[in-house]
């Protein structure tokens, strides 16, 4: 675990105090410490710049309307991800119905792990994930760069937690697949 320094704590806490106080130029500070982080997360549900940058700006508006609700008890970052991340699944969802395919609920699931030691680079790991299937990406997305477990997932996305294992599984399996025949067409 990472600590943060003192005197950023403290300066994120004046802003957030000015923050529930209406102050439109501490509004403005947050976003800027904290948009290109949250853009990110979005980015990697949605895969799609523009619907990114709308679900960046909905999560901002809702998490500066509900600042006053905002405890504390985790850090602000962490709260305003969680929105994101929630706000990103919904857009996902309203866009896409069925994001995750019923068909593949009884398939069994595969537990042998590739055996695969080359190294690629980050570009060519963006580029693959931006290739696979929204289903496969959000558990992916989720599992692995916001650190979710799959029962949070599984929660949130309404699937058994089997379905979520299940899922991450297939998910690593197609993202070598997408990355091997990438490396192969270089």
């Amino acid at each position: 675990m990472t600590t943060t320094p003192a005197h950023i704590n403290d300066t994120l806490t004046d802003l957030l105090g000015r923050c529930k106080q209406g102050e439109q130029a501490a509004y403005k500070e947050i976003y800027h410490l904290y948009a290109g982080a949250m853009f990110n997360i979005s980015f990697r549900i949605l895969n799609s710049t523009a619907d990114a940058e709308d679900v960046l700006q909905e999560s901002f508006v809702s998490a500066f309307k509900n600042v006053n609700q905002y405890s504390g008890t985790s850090s602000f970052g962490a709260w305003l991800k969680r929105i994101v991340i929630n706000k990103s699944i919904d857009f996902l969802k309203t866009r896409k119905p069925d994001l995750i395919s019923v068909d593949e609920f009884d398939q069994p699931e595969d537990t042998e792990e590739p055996d695969d030691n080359e190294h690629y680079d980050v570009a060519l790991i963006k580029s693959a994930i931006s290739k696979m299937p929204d289903g496969y990406r959000v558990i992916l997305s989720l599992y692995l760069f916001e650190d979710y477990t799959h029962k949070m997932i599984s929660e949130r996305l309404k699937i058994s937690e089997g379905t979520s294992k299940s899922q991450y599984s297939r998910a690593k399996k197609k993202l070598l697949e997408i990355m091997q025949q990438k490396k192969g067409h270089e």
